[in-house]
């Protein structure tokens, strides 16, 4: 098996500090250079319909509530500032994909919602989208993967109890 680049880096840290503990590096580095390779592949099928990661979270929210959320409510659910959530939303009602519904009580509150062209686009893209994914990783066999969806899920709630980032 062929090192990968955070093999490389922790040998090098090893050489110029050998009592140095880079156990941490070796995790925390190979998921952020999974991330960052993951977002560079920019996902194949969203792009081809114009829309980001991001954009699509947003739509896949709303779609697999089926009901309408606030803003509030996606930046949440979507772990984003309430600035990136307007952003997408504007620009996804730009695209006819969303429509946003005053509050009947309260002016201030907007409520979204998929549009049937949103809908129909959500629920065509996902069997596409996960169908990259699995491609993307093909190379691991599926007790693999179990295992390491099982071992990330374990990181996940510590990380969310720790660092508040918990869901509801």
């Amino acid at each position: 098996m062929t090192d990968d680049i955070v093999a490389s880096v922790v040998r090098q840290w090893q050489a110029v500090n050998p009592e140095l503990d880079t156990g941490p590096m070796e995790i925390i580095g190979r998921i952020n250079r999974c991330a960052a390779l993951l977002q560079q592949a920019e996902d194949a099928p969203l792009r081809s319909a114009g829309l980001t990661r991001a954009e699509f979270d947003l739509l896949g929210t709303v779609r697999r509530t089926d009901w309408e959320l606030t803003p509030g409510e996606l930046a949440r659910e979507t772990f984003s500032s309430g600035a990136a959530v307007t952003k997408r939303l504007r620009a996804l009602q730009d695209r006819a994909l969303v429509e946003r519904r005053g509050d009947d009580r309260d002016r201030r509150v907007a409520h979204v919602r998929l549009t049937d062209e949103g809908r129909a686009l959500v629920d065509r893209l996902l069997p596409e989208q996960l169908a990259y994914e699995r491609s993307v990783l093909a190379g691991l066999d599926l007790p693999g993967r179990d295992e390491l969806a099982s071992r990330l899920s374990e990181l996940l709630v510590q990380l969310e109890g720790r660092l508040g980032g918990a869901r509801r």
